[in-house]
């Protein structure tokens, strides 16, 4: 079996796949949401605190599987560097105790991999990664070809709107506040405009139509917070939308996936299927409980990268809070 640990932002996760069936043995995830709501969003060095806490309790409830363990994933890229070093730190500490080895694990590509948990991976793919943190189009290869064609040039998909249920004073994590409230209102009452709509730059930015919300919001009353939570929701996912048909036009899919936190928006799910079906492209979609950070995403690349030997030396294990693919 391997063990898998996610601690890249405020999620403490800890999984045991078996190798030779992927079959997911144990699953646990503490989220630090509550304690994180209270400030608006992630405190890092609180993250960490939170982790040093969480992760050890998680490792305890799983300690029979140990003597089957053939070796240690960790996510060590990209993620905040206080949070990362606590995932890291454990899997170091079991690598020597257990006399097994480390496998580093890009934590993108463990949302990629949270398409196949249980399941053999369908590649080559082209993948909509969209969190709190990325916004970017990636055509995947195989798992050690993946090339980001599109990014972000400032905020991301998911930034974007913690950002707008904060201007609302509505609490945290935004993503499932603005979408419930966006349910109940009308996505046509605010015409703000689709960000880079004339650039023909195959791009991302939600800076601006972060900007227009604010001023929208500054002028308007509590009751009309779900008409503008639905105007923002339709032309960020129509911003996302039309610049993935423009990349389409030069590269249509044949195999598609959204991936992410982001990636549980069901209208974001929903406009995506729509603008797949002229191409006849597959659609694929985590299921919903995987679609946030969590350890057994990073079990399922590091099932392919222990089967490739793909392992990480000891002293070359670092974290890397900035890296790309």
């Amino acid at each position: 079996m391997l063990l898998s640990i996610e601690s890249s932002c405020d999620d403490s996760s800890i999984a045991i796949t078996e190798i030779a069936t992927m079959k997911l043995i144990f699953h646990k995830k503490i989220s630090q949401e509550l304690d994180h709501s209270v400030y608006g969003g992630v405190v890092p060095e609180l993250a960490s605190r939170l982790h040093a806490e969480a992760l050890p309790k998680i490792l305890q409830s799983c300690k029979e599987y140990f003597t089957s363990l053939k070796a240690i994933a960790v996510t060590n890229e990209p993620g905040l560097s206080v949070t990362l070093v606590e995932g890291v730190t454990m899997a170091k500490a079991l690598s020597v105790a257990l006399k097994i080895p480390l496998i580093g694990v890009n934590h993108l590509k463990g949302h990629i991999y949270s398409l196949f948990i249980e399941k053999e991976s369908k590649l080559p793919l082209t993948v909509l990664l969209v969190s709190g943190g990325h916004t970017q189009v990636i055509e995947v290869k195989s798992l050690e070809d993946m090339q980001t064609v599109a990014s972000t040039m400032d905020d991301s998909f998911g930034e974007s709107f913690d950002k707008v249920a904060k201007m609302m004073h509505l609490g945290y994590p935004g993503g499932p506040i603005i979408e419930k409230l966006a349910q109940k209102g009308d996505p046509l009452r605010y015409n703000f405009t689709v960000p880079l709509l004339q650039n023909k730059k195959i791009a991302f930015s939600y800076s601006g139509l972060k900007n227009a919300v604010r001023l929208a919001v500054e002028s308007a009353d509590e009751e009309d917070y779900p008409d503008i939570a639905a105007s923002f929701e339709h032309i960020a996912t129509k911003h996302l939308s039309y610049k993935l048909n423009k990349y389409f036009q030069n590269h249509p899919p044949k195999r598609f996936a959204i991936v992410g936190g982001a990636s549980a928006n069901l209208y974001l799910r929903t406009q995506i299927e729509k603008l797949l079906k002229p191409y006849n492209a597959e659609l694929l979609l985590a299921p919903l409980e995987y679609c946030s950070d969590n350890a057994a995403m990073i079990g399922r690349v590091g099932i392919d990268m222990y089967k490739k030997n793909l392992f990480t030396i000891q002293d070359d294990l670092h974290i890397s809070p900035r890296a790309n693919l």
